[in-house]
């Protein structure tokens, strides 16, 4: 005699896996949306953050679970923005520092909560790279229209004739582009050739935005990630066939590149100022109080003031900010925050790089992220990092990657299961 199911018991079940997947739909949308409105910053407190902080008190509520590796990012980046307070009790005039430091604590836990929910379902990835890229392609849509004057009062969106889209400066909004960039590359080298056209479009866009931000960094970054990447998958793969494809598609993307950018140059300002900020150093970087030369006295000063001059401070001393995340963490955060930030990086490049070419879901993404990161923390000598959004969420996704592949280890039959 066999068991038939009870009807109020499959239908309690019918429901409860529809409202399991409509709470996944809302939670990867609300995602979703605040990683997108990290791409209009240009003020502080940005809507980014308003958002973030009424999404992380509501994901607390339901369960936000931290790991052991999501502890020890929360761990190393307060300790981080505690050497920033103890850089503010140094300051007889707080101006506005104290609201400096409160948005630089609240952006590292942005970096710990996209950590935790990433290794809590790794699905979630997409929905934090496809809002990225919806918000990488308006903003650099806002800094064309910009760039071109395309209508009165479009010229908000650029900065000494260059793109910015919107943001406060083409310094951010160039690096900004480099992980969605890499993503559209990834998918152009791996993916369906029928889906090229629907990449190569917002790839040119992205690129363009870049180009015309005319950031001498975001230019160094978008070449770096991109060889890395067509490296990366090209010492992956065993396969002759794939290894063909690859450097068949990175040549024609180069060709491509070079065609936009000459086409580009045929515009007199575009080239004008291209030609001026192509040099790899400018007059403002060798002077006698230059970038390199501030450089050199804020080093001197930071082994006077241990604690730190305070948030900020730098800049009305010499005229212009350290542009050197090693200096301004020992500047504005003070040894303790130099010590945990420089923790904090070597972490980051060693627990990813050890599982950057492991066979999983999220591997994809990882390496994309992984890439963009390595170029942040290079343009780190040249430009302050402290501040920047979607600085932190890269750096939540690969410490979100480290966790999920901590918890393979432990279960992998349960983990393999879920792939």
């Amino acid at each position: 005699m066999s068991a038939t199911a009870n009807p109020a018991d499959s239908a309690r079940i019918e429901r409860a896996v529809r409202n399991r997947a409509l709470i996944r739909m809302v939670s990867m949308t609300a995602v979703g949306f605040g990683v997108f409105l990290s791409g209009f910053v240009i003020n502080e407190p940005a809507p980014y953050e308003l958002y973030m902080a009424a999404l992380i008190a509501v994901w607390a509520l339901f369960g936000l679970r931290f790991s052991r590796s999501t502890v020890v990012l929360l761990a190393t980046l307060v300790l981080f923005n505690l050497g920033g307070w103890l850089s503010v009790a140094q300051m007889a005039d707080l101006k506005t520092a104290p609201m400096y430091m409160a948005v630089s604590l609240f952006l590292a836990l942005t970096s710990v909560f996209f950590a935790a929910i990433v290794e809590g379902n790794h699905r979630i990835l997409q929905a934090i790279f496809n809002g990225y890229l919806i918000a990488a392609v308006c903003t650099t849509m806002l800094g064309l229209l910009g760039y071109f004057n395309a209508f009165p009062g479009a010229e908000v969106f650029t900065r000494y004739g260059r793109a910015m889209g919107a943001f406060k400066d083409p310094n951010v909004f160039g690096p900004f582009l480099i992980l969605p960039i890499a993503w559209l590359v990834h998918g152009i080298l791996v993916g369906n050739l029928r889906t090229l056209p629907l990449r190569l479009v917002p790839t040119l866009i992205l690129t363009l935005g870049v180009f015309l931000s005319f950031s001498r960094a975001a230019w160094g970054m978008a070449v770096l990630v991109i060889a890395g990447l067509a490296l990366a998958l090209f010492i992956r793969s065993p396969s002759r066939l794939f290894r063909i494809r690859i450097i068949l598609l990175a040549g024609l993307a180069v060709a491509v590149l070079l065609v936009a950018i000459v086409i580009a140059l045929q515009i007199p300002s575009v080239s004008e100022l291209f030609f001026a900020r192509a040099q790899l150093v400018q007059e403002y970087d060798n002077a006698q109080f230059g970038r390199f030369a501030r450089h050199w006295y804020g080093l001197l000063m930071s082994v006077d003031h241990p604690l730190g001059i305070g948030p900020l401070e730098f800049g009305p001393i010499y005229g212009e900010d350290t542009h050197n995340i090693w200096l301004k963490a020992a500047l504005d955060y003070g040894w303790t925050g130099f010590v945990s930030y420089l923790t904090l990086t070597m972490l980051t490049l060693g627990l990813g790089l050890r599982i950057l070419f492991r066979d999983r879901p999220w591997q994809p993404f990882l390496l994309c992220a992984y890439l963009t990161y390595l170029s942040h923390v290079a343009i780190g000598n040249v430009i302050d990092t402290d501040h920047w959004r979607h600085f932190y969420i890269l750096v939540g996704i690969i410490w979100g990657c480290v966790a999920l592949e901590a918890r393979h280890a432990r279960t992998p039959a349960v983990s393999k299961a879920i792939m």
